[in-house]
């Protein structure tokens, strides 16, 4: 027989009872099936669809048949004495390591091969029976009261019951707490929490005195003084005052997070802390008994919780929440002050907007230009990759270092823009409608900026890389696009080629650069870069203390754009090589160089193109344009989202206020509008 069979259906309860109890012995069972044919019996098959579960026919079994209660009993206590689940209380859905990527591996590898405990461990029977990692939603819908009054049927021993101090459940939750109380300890001293928070540092710790409390009450629990403890104990009320000074010691380190930085090692430590605590303060709630049926409820409380930690032990898309949500919430918060630079207002700032497009249009035609040059040399696709990756990387630093805006860029900066006036909207605004309406015309805003910068970098990128490629023929005597012209053009074809894919993969890159000039940021703030830079007595000796301190002001505004712009370019002419390594047909398409690369084809060959390529050329740039824009601006949005628990309801009711603020106003989303004139008031 075997856990691994096929699903029996069973008509009701009497029927798993007949099958495992033979001879007034359950069958097996040190190999737990009776149990895991019982909890598979009311077992839904989705469990969230339920509404509520029941054990009444269960109850009403034992009642009517008292043998089979005993029975079941016995096997309950058989399985359950002298199995160990401290350990599993201490670390079942807790981060063991600050390292965020070790740990993403190890529970994708526990998902693949679960480890399977010691035999003697009541993890070992949880794992065979409640194997299943939504089990501890349904059990959660099984009445409380049907749950205590099955233990009392079963006459089953509470968790205070226990003969010895260093046996039972309590004795369990106790060395689980110790375990738990000295790794926060621990934790919370390192340096890099500390600096965190500087005001705490002169003051003494409260998770030493949280755990000096605690071993005051684990002593007296141990030498039998007390069997719990009531709520109005001096101990415990102390120890639950230095328990909220603890979480108020975590939240001061994140709030801090703005001022300091955090990288993601620093979180994960702050993460774990919380975890810990967390699971502390339920385990402190089992010491608690004032009323005489606490003492069950507590017990059926333990055996739910410990269902629950074992069921999503290795949940990952929790561990992803929890421990990139502070750092993408910074990480956002530098792109949204950058990103307000990209949103025009005023007909003077939408010109502006203009100019600085056809300035990276102007960068952008040389770059073309450039990489047809560089696409004749002789050399390995490694060393196309470099060449390429060089090009657009000095290219894109040229740009962000001259105030220059490449129109693609911006999705990736505004999108967090947008998520902080949603973010205030919600916080000070009494009536949606109001809310929604300052998002539509802030969305307005943006989308007419993307407009004009959208221009300015085509007309430009188009009419240089025309006349850079007519000069060199000129002077020359050579069309650089003679072979190259019918690739170039075929490319820019949403239909002879994956340009809509391949636009799609640079709107990738558009997002992660943004997340990575972000990180840039937030990470040096932590390391406090800059300010090591200001006070390094080196520097100070030979440029002066005055420019010492530019520098590192200078270095604090452009470094992390600098390194943005460099791995921008890198991803962008590296994909096309790592495609070839990879067998697949990877490669970039962005809406400025596309356009440069339809005039280089288009000289190439001399201007006798059908109308039909005109066509696909003109759809090509629209299309690669919209996938540039629309996938950066999604995935910056969603990061922009989860960094501030925006639901994303949010988004349709959102759309609702932007398309009518379109109907009302069609104009605005592409010019400014005009500004009223003030009345004359005469005398």
């Amino acid at each position: 027989m075997s856990l691994i069979k096929k699903q029996l259906t069973y008509k009701n309860v009497n029927e798993i009872f007949t099958k495992y109890i033979v001879d007034d012995q359950v069958v097996l069972q040190e190999r737990l099936y009776f149990l895991y044919d019982l909890v598979r019996y009311y077992r839904p098959k989705n469990p969230k669809a339920v509404a509520n579960i029941t054990l009444r026919e269960l109850l009403d079994h034992l009642i009517e048949f008292d043998k089979h209660r005993v029975i079941l009993a016995n096997y309950l206590k058989n399985i359950l004495s002298g199995r160990s689940f401290h350990r599993m209380v201490s670390d079942a859905g807790i981060l063991q390591d600050s390292d965020f990527l070790y740990e993403i591996r190890k529970r994708i590898s526990a998902k693949i091969l679960p480890y399977q405990p010691k035999r003697d461990t009541l993890e070992y029977a949880l794992n065979q029976v409640f194997y299943k990692e939504n089990d501890f939603v349904w059990i959660n819908k099984i009445p409380l009261t049907e749950l205590i009054e099955l233990v009392e049927i079963l006459q089953i021993k509470d968790i205070y019951s226990f003969d010895k101090a260093d046996e039972g459940a309590l004795s369990e939750i106790l060395y689980a707490m110790g375990l738990l109380t000295q790794r926060m300890s621990g934790r919370s001293m390192e340096t890099s929490i500390l600096n965190m928070i500087p005001k705490y540092n002169h003051l003494g710790s409260p998770f030493l005195g949280f755990e000096n409390e605690f071993l005051e009450i684990e002593n007296r629990l141990r030498k039998g003084e007390i069997q719990f403890v009531d709520s109005n104990d001096l101990n415990y009320r102390q120890m639950v005052i230095l328990y909220n000074q603890c979480v108020d010691l975590v939240k001061h380190a994140y709030k801090n997070s703005a001022t300091f930085g955090i990288t993601l090692k620093v979180n994960q430590s702050l993460l774990r802390i919380r975890q810990q605590l967390d699971r502390i303060k339920i385990l402190m709630d089992f010491l608690v008994v004032d009323k005489s049926n606490n003492r069950i409820e507590n017990t059926v409380k333990l055996s739910l919780k410990l269902i629950e930690y074992n069921c999503y032990k290795n949940n990952i898309s929790k561990l992803i929440a929890e421990s990139t949500q502070v750092v993408s919430y910074e990480i956002t918060q530098y792109t949204a002050k950058t990103g307000e630079h990209y949103i025009t207002e005023t007909a003077k700032e939408f010109f502006s907007m203009f100019k600085a497009s056809l300035g990276a249009g102007l960068v952008v035609g040389f770059l073309c230009i450039f990489k047809v040059l560089l696409s004749k040399a002789d050399t390995s696709d490694f060393g196309f990759a470099f060449l390429y990756s060089m090009n657009y990387a000095f290219g894109f630093i040229v740009i962000y270092l001259c105030g220059f805006a490449l129109a693609t860029k911006q999705p990736a900066m505004t999108a967090s823009t947008i998520i902080k006036a949603i973010e205030e909207g919600r916080k000070n605004q009494t009536s949606t409608t109001e809310q929604h309406s300052s998002f539509a015309k802030l969305f307005a805003r943006l989308f007419r900026s993307q407009f004009i910068a959208f221009v300015g970098n085509v007309i430009m990128a188009f009419g240089v890389a025309l006349l850079l490629i007519w000069i060199i023929d000129s002077i020359t005597g050579i069309n650089i696009t003679d072979t190259k012209w019918h690739t170039l053009l075929k490319d820019s074809s949403p239909v002879h080629s994956l340009a809509i894919f391949h636009a799609g993969i640079a709107g990738v890159f558009l997002f992660l650069s943004g997340i990575i000039s972000g990180n840039v940021s937030n990470k040096n703030k932590h390391n406090q870069v800059y300010y090591r830079i200001q006070e390094n007595p080196f520097l100070k000796s030979t440029i002066g203390a005055y420019k010492a301190s530019r520098l590192a002001g200078w270095l604090e505004k452009k470094w992390p754009g600098i390194i943005s712009n460099f791995w921008f370019g890198v991803f962008m002419g590296s994909t096309h090589s790592i495609g070839i390594f990879l067998g697949l047909n990877l490669d970039i398409r962005h809406i400025t160089f596309v356009s440069g690369n339809i005039a280089l084809g288009a000289y190439g060959a001399d201007f006798q193109l059908p109308w039909i390529t005109w066509m696909w050329c003109a759809l090509g740039l629209f299309f690669v344009g919209f996938m540039n824009f629309i996938v950066s601006f999604g995935l910056s949005l969603g990061l922009a989202f989860r960094s501030r628990n925006i639901p994303w309801t949010e988004v349709f009711s959102l759309q609702k206020s932007v398309w009518k603020h379109f109907k009302k106003h069609p104009l605005h989303f592409f010019f400014p509008p005009r500004k009223k004139k003030e009345p004359v008031i005469t005398n």
